[in-house]
């Protein structure tokens, strides 16, 4: 008889299992970090790779997508959360684990997923993405940070609004410190202000289709959409909003290039500068900076309506492509072509009315493309001061005497914005150019908290919108 005890037997290996959406989520979200990719651009092929192969259903999307844009909008707050429940520096976390942990902290402290089902989940992603030992790192983390709600870790990683106002700002609502100076200055006011506004950088924007007149209408869009997923548009008459998402390339009308997807900021813009009173001749106009094509598209309608030319100008190939494509089909005459604005082959007092949505660094569509907040610099903006300004110049001498130009950008910050416009009217960087302010509220009829004028800057947290900003100018020798 064997009195030795009986040895526990070992529990069987077992591998991990993958989650479709969970690991598409961190596919995506390694792309956005090692390729600096935009997730708005990684996403949707993802996303129809997994529908192809029978992976995926919409509820499965959506919450892939929610994973991706949640995690990287409160990547900031999330940051120093993990960095509270760790006992290294941040920086020393290998950036895939910091992936699978930040989204291991949305599901747990921004979505409604059951604590257990959010930490074993994540877990299990570690087992397949980084490994048992990491797994079992990322377990520890977790169930350190299902201690407090959101609201509680806020409390204890954020300074006080007292003590440090852009330090608390910047960890509560997830936007670097310099980025929340920038826009309290663009925007001015109170805490309250800015509160919302970095708050409407966090939520997701709606989808917006434009009706390209002459081709489309909103009534079309509306029927094609049902109206239980159709609202009208706030301020342009060409837009109708998606209220339940989808998948607007779905539609007759977007396939045909007879509509499109455009914020409501865009068409405002682009139709207050068709609307500005010309002196004269209103026949050839320019898009300067044409690419991707959304503007130069409505503005080709519009030209269309009244006879007029459109030369859309792009100065990268592969975005001129992305403008035809965009411009295809339209009925009036238009041309496109590759062209450096800031060295146009173009004769000056050429065109009536002209469009400089001028590169820049992109404040104004955080909500949209939430990995910049992260990936901007406050450098950066020293970068793209010379191109706006050799861009407007350029621009004020193509118009001719009694033209219009608009200077629009999808930022609010001041340096890229009206400082740009005061430095060219008054020649500093170059010569002096004979223009005057044209007051564009009453172009955008019937949006309100416009500010004080001529110029117009736009909120997402007041409008909507992204925060475009539109000067106009008439050239006047």
């Amino acid at each position: 008889m064997n009195d030795q005890p009986r040895r526990r037997p070992a529990k069987p290996h077992r591998r991990p299992q993958k989650d479709p959406v969970r690991f598409l989520a961190f596919e995506a979200l390694r792309a956005v970090d090692e390729r600096d990719a935009y997730a708005n651009l990684v996403l949707p092929p993802l996303l129809k790779k997994a529908r192809a192969k029978g992976d995926f259903d919409g509820r499965d999307a959506a919450l892939a997508t929610e994973l991706v844009y949640g995690t990287l909008r409160r990547q900031g707050t999330y940051d120093a959360i993990v960095a509270a429940c760790i006992d290294r520096p941040l920086r020393e976390v290998d950036p895939p684990v910091l992936d699978v942990l930040n989204m291991g902290v949305h599901q747990l402290l921004g979505t409604r997923i059951p604590t257990h089902a959010a930490v074993s989940a994540s877990v299990e992603l570690a087992r397949v993405v980084l490994g048992e030992g990491r797994a079992k790192f990322v377990n520890a983390v977790l169930r350190k940070v299902t201690a407090h709600d959101l609201d509680g870790w806020v409390e204890k990683v954020a300074p006080s609004y007292e003590e440090d106002a852009e330090d608390h700002l910047a960890v509560v609502h997830s936007h670097p410190r310099w980025i929340v100076s920038a826009l309290w200055d663009a925007l001015g006011g109170g805490r309250a202000g800015i509160e919302d506004l970095l708050e409407a950088d966090n939520e997701r924007p709606e989808v917006t289709l434009v009706a390209r007149p002459g081709r489309s209408t909103t009534e079309e869009l509306v029927e094609a959409l049902g109206d239980e997923n159709a609202l009208p548009g706030r301020w342009s008459p060409y837009a109708v909003r998606m209220a339940e998402g989808g998948e607007p390339g779905a539609l007759t009308a977007v396939q045909e290039g007879r509509a499109g997807v455009q914020d409501e900021g865009s068409q405002l813009v682009a139709a207050a500068l068709a609307a500005a009173p010309v002196e004269g001749r209103d026949s050839r106009w320019l898009d300067g900076c044409a690419g991707p094509g959304g503007k130069a598209a409505l503005l080709a309608a519009l030209a269309a309506e009244r006879g007029a030319t459109l030369l859309a100008a792009e100065k990268q190939p592969h975005r001129s492509r992305l403008v035809e494509r965009a411009l295809a089909g339209n009925p009036g005459p238009y041309q496109v072509v590759t062209a450096d604005g800031t060295r146009p082959p173009w004769r000056p007092g050429t065109f009536d009315r002209i469009l400089m949505d001028v590169p820049c660094s992109g404040l104004g569509a955080l909500r949209r493309r939430p990995e910049a907040r992260w990936r901007r610099r406050a450098e950066d903006l020293e970068s793209f001061a010379p191109l706006q300004r050799g861009l407007l110049r350029e621009a004020l001498k193509a118009v001719r005497v009694g033209g219009i130009v608009g200077y629009a950008t999808c930022s609010p910050h001041l340096a890229e914005t009206r400082v740009v416009v005061e430095d060219v009217l008054k020649g500093r960087g170059g010569e002096p150019v004979e223009a005057e302010w044209v007051d564009a509220r009453p172009l955008m009829p019937g949006v309100p908290a416009l500010g004080d004028g001529p110029d117009v800057q736009l909120w997402p947290h007041l409008h909507g919108t992204d925060a475009m900003y539109l000067a106009l100018l008439r050239r006047t020798g």
